[in-house]
């Protein structure tokens, strides 16, 4: 679904941004010349770039002054202006610190805007971008051919701009006469002749070298055998920005979403998240909890490392002999919390309880969040909307405190679990508002651990149709040998 445009005021000029996509990290994209935030989203392969970039992140994206749908300016912007235009729709979406990325001309800028505002960036992705088009070869391989490129673009442009001519330059793989038809209309709605042949000339005279020692923040720089921006250009960049990663990819298209573009989305995604996932595979109910140790870091201090590890391995203890007692998969351990699913609602709000109760034995405190929804299985770990939502709640639960959406309230009615409301919240990233209540007790029969112990009977139309975390088949016989062992019958 197309997402809502927005306008953010920097000085006297508005900005048009959109948001999509609720993942744990703010990205803010900085496109190049040619953009238009409506007019994208007609197009497959943006639309499937974009979506993928909004799976692991809350994506911005704007349009620059004088570009799309923003207001038209005199004359191009100045990085320093442009600068301003990014913190203010960072403002406007209520973005503290975001990863920012830089395709082609809006490279030189994120570059500015990262080693001006390291405060404000968390990692910087460079794609298919230059430090400089200035005629300089020996202290910028490349930079000759690149003023060749852009000379030529502008003879282009000076009689066809908003033919779709353009699109040779800078996608040789598009040839087909419907791939023009639509690039020409990206041209006309980006921008008029005038502008753009403004933009292309100052661009010639950008030039940002001096200040990549100053970049401070993670960088990627990404890049293919480029038919515009030569691929002198990537390396350059990567051997002067500290710590940069440089990946060159297959290809010769400018345009990242253009050619191998899955390829260049997953290699963002495992740079900014350390892991690349698998997109569009397959979905499942399950119900999703969070715990995590409430003021781990004061409580770190005050112990000791050596004593700290002790108890923190204790703890990890506690919640593994849990989630096996209540059948529970362990997703992740996340440092002093845990992911994991389960494929009944009772069962993980008791589970909860039990964690956060036996915490208590290790002056530990706990506080678990739970949601059930449809979730993404991606291997071994899961992603979606449902896990967002699982995050959020566990954030916003106190120490000592089980919090859990209104869905899972709902769904084990009649286990013999009390629940106290909390009140209405808004949940960052998730849109509407959500009830939420703290499960208090969890009377009713206790299903444990025990192969063929059953949740109390919900609703038919309550069920959960499908585990996204079903155990392994022997893992119920484990447990029942365990038990027998123990001689506990309950």
């Amino acid at each position: 679904m197309q997402p809502e445009t927005k306008y953010a005021k920097s000085g006297e000029v508005n900005i048009a941004y959109q948001v999509v996509g609720d993942g744990p990290m703010d990205l803010v994209f900085v496109p190049g010349i040619i953009s238009h935030l409506d007019l994208q989203w007609v197009d497959a392969g943006i639309t499937r770039f974009l979506e993928h970039l909004a799976s692991f992140s809350r994506l911005i994206m704007f349009d620059k002054r004088g570009i799309g749908l923003s207001d038209p300016v005199l004359s191009p912007a100045t990085l320093e202006e442009r600068m301003d235009d990014v913190r203010a729709v960072m403002e406007a979406v209520g973005s503290e610190r975001a990863a920012v990325l830089g395709l082609s001309e809006g490279g030189p800028m994120s570059l500015l805007f990262a080693a001006t505002y390291p405060e404000r960036v968390s990692a910087l992705v460079l794609c298919g971008t230059f430090p400089s088009a200035k005629l300089e070869p020996e202290s910028n391989p490349g930079g000759q051919l690149m003023v060749e490129r852009i000379e030529l673009m502008l003879e282009t442009m000076e009689q066809r701009w908003g033919d779709g001519s353009t699109l040779g330059l800078l996608a040789p793989s598009m040839v087909s006469a419907r791939d023009r038809r639509l690039f020409a209309l990206f041209e006309r709605a980006a921008s008029s002749p005038a502008m753009v042949r403004a933009l292309f000339e100052m661009n010639l005279q950008i030039d940002v070298r001096d200040i990549l020692p100053s970049i401070q923040v993670p960088a990627l720089v990404l890049h293919r055998q480029d038919e515009f921006v030569p691929v002198a250009c990537a390396h350059y960049l990567a051997e002067h920005i500290p710590n940069a990663k440089l990946v060159v990819l297959s290809g010769k298209d400018h345009i990242p979403w253009i050619g191998e573009a899955e390829g260049y989305a997953e290699e963002i995604e495992e740079f900014l998240t350390g892991a690349r996932h698998a997109h569009g595979g397959d979905r499942a109910l399950a119900t999703v909890l969070f715990t995590d140790i409430v003021d781990s870091t004061a409580r770190a201090a005050e112990l000791g490392d050596a004593r700290w590890r002790e108890l923190l391995a204790e703890h990890d203890r506690l919640v593994r002999s849990q989630l096996e007692r209540y059948r529970g998969r362990e997703v992740k351990s996340m440092g002093d919390g845990f992911l994991a699913t389960f494929d009944a609602p009772a069962r993980a709000v008791r589970c909860a309880r039990a964690i956060v109760g036996e915490a208590r034995d290790l002056r530990l405190d706990v506080r678990a969040g739970l949601h059930t929804g449809e979730c993404e299985l991606l291997g071994e770990d899961i992603g979606g909307m449902a896990v967002h939502i699982g995050a959020r709640v566990g954030a916003l639960a106190g120490a000592g405190e089980v919090l859990v959406s209104s869905t899972v309230k709902d769904l084990v009615a009649g286990s013999g679990i009390a629940f106290a409301e909390r009140g209405a919240f808004e949940l960052k990233g998730v849109p509407g508002e959500w009830r939420l209540f703290a499960a208090e007790h969890a009377g009713g029969p206790d299903p444990g651990g025990l192969a063929g112990a059953s949740e109390p009977q919900l609703r038919p139309s309550d069920r959960l149709a499908v585990s996204a975390a079903r155990r392994a088949p022997g893992m119920a016989r484990s447990v029942m040998r365990r038990y027998r062992r123990r001689g506990d019958s309950s």
